[in-house]
């Protein structure tokens, strides 16, 4: 990856725990400079900042210009807010099994869970969010985009922009030629750029669930215990062997619909791609080279909200 990417995730993740954000006049840029129109300057910048790092209103101002992203995911519901110069600002994350497969399954608790995290963002920022872009997996129906859309307009926000999974992710890694493969809680989702612009995209079951199913069945506990334990580095290499055979089913997942098509590398993101060692069964699956960027779990989102625009 670069320098620029890997302190843009850095200061995302720490935003996502709930540490202030405390700008200077020095903007770094975010990966994406092609969608930084309409930022402000420095000094015209409708808000100041207390020492908390809580945005507040000037008087005679319009409210911040924001953006932000909703990712409704099989494990995790990500929100997070992008300032004007789209660089991360807060964000909340939260478990949750309201979605399954890419399809919304608990729909009054996906509202609730939402109205939830906008709240509790709104208090961190100290103004009202307004507007969102939100995700869907690559290949769902439209009936399901427009479900996870109404989910998101429910829950207090304006909701015109949609993008798949992978797509919303090169928002931020900007790969030219290579793969964007999103490993969520319930699928794999891939997206295939050639020359910057979207070639093929795909989407199958397979999945972090999955994994918590293996360990689960294997050692004979509850499926909420398995999550639970799976997340603890401390068990990483006990499991490793247990959850192998998932990996390998993504990377042939992977493999096959890379197959028709040149793909110098392969990226991977999601929640699933935290595990460690799943970069190298991917490589060794496809033959492909296969990084995994920091933070993989809010690369998706990250790259949603700079599509609210």
């Amino acid at each position: 990856m670069n320098p620029a990417l890997d302190t843009f995730l850095a200061k995302a993740y720490a935003v996502m725990q709930g540490d202030p954000v405390q700008p200077t006049g020095d903007h770094t840029k975010s990966p994406t400079a092609s969608m930084q129109a309409a930022r402000l300057a420095d000094n015209d910048s409708p808000h100041h900042w207390n020492r908390t790092g809580k945005a507040r209103f000037r008087d005679d101002g319009p409210a911040p210009r924001v953006h932000v992203g909703v990712d409704l995911g099989t494990a995790y519901t990500v929100l997070v807010v992008l300032d004007e110069h789209l660089q991360p600002l807060a964000g909340e994350y939260r478990f949750a099994q309201i979605v399954r497969d890419g399809l919304v399954v608990d729909y009054h608790g996906a509202i609730s869970l939402l109205q939830e995290l906008k709240r509790n963002v709104e208090k961190r920022i100290g103004f009202d969010l307004t507007s969102a872009a939100t995700t869907f997996p690559p290949g769902v129906s439209p009936n399901e985009v427009r479900a996870t859309q109404h989910v998101v307009r429910a829950a207090g926000f304006e909701c015109e922009q949609t993008i798949d999974e992978p797509t919303a992710a090169n928002a931020v890694l900007q790969v030219k030629n290579g793969a964007v493969v999103d490993v969520g809680g319930g699928t794999t989702g891939i997206a295939i750029f050639q020359d910057g612009e979207v070639a093929y995209t795909a989407d199958e079951p397979t999945g972090g669930t999955h994994l918590s199913l293996v360990i689960a069945g294997a050692l004979g506990i509850e499926f909420e215990e398995a999550e639970k334990i799976k997340k603890m580095a401390e068990n990483y290499q006990r499991l490793f062997p247990l959850v192998r055979p998932v990996m390998e089913k993504v990377g042939t997942i992977v493999a096959r619909h890379v197959a028709a098509h040149a793909v110098e590398a392969i990226y991977l993101v999601g929640g699933t791609a935290c595990f460690p060692g799943i970069d190298k069964v991917v490589e060794e699956v496809t033959g492909i080279r296969t990084v995994i960027p920091g933070f993989p779990l809010f690369v998706t989102p990250l790259g949603t909200a700079m599509y609210n625009i």
